[in-house]
């Protein structure tokens, strides 16, 4: 499946357009990863931990939004975006989407 950011892919054309396609991941912080934080907070640098739980969440996210284009026999997805929001306090959702389409040849 082609995933891009692009609103087309070279050399192709949208046959069909087959929806909006979406997957997200809602985490939660862990209290180790908050207490390395608060430390970190406090002397500066990287919180290495969020950055792992953020990029679990993205990877996952894209995952769902994938196997959704798939149900809609789409072979492409473009346009892809990421957004986030809080749901609860220290708790995130990471949310995937794009224009689910099928492709041909130019």
């Amino acid at each position: 499946m082609i995933v891009a950011t692009l609103d087309f892919v070279p050399g192709k054309k949208v046959a069909r357009i087959c929806g909006i396609a979406q997957g997200s991941s809602v985490r939660a912080k862990h209290v180790g990863r908050d207490i390395a934080a608060g430390i970190k907070g406090i002397f500066g640098g990287e919180l290495a931990g969020y950055t792992e739980l953020l990029n679990e969440s993205r990877v996952q996210a894209m995952e769902r939004m994938t196997q959704h284009a798939q149900k809609m026999r789409a072979d492409a997805i473009i346009n892809v975006r990421f957004t986030t929001s809080e749901v609860m306090p220290g708790t995130a959702e990471m949310f995937c989407y794009g224009t689910a389409v099928l492709l041909q040849d130019e």
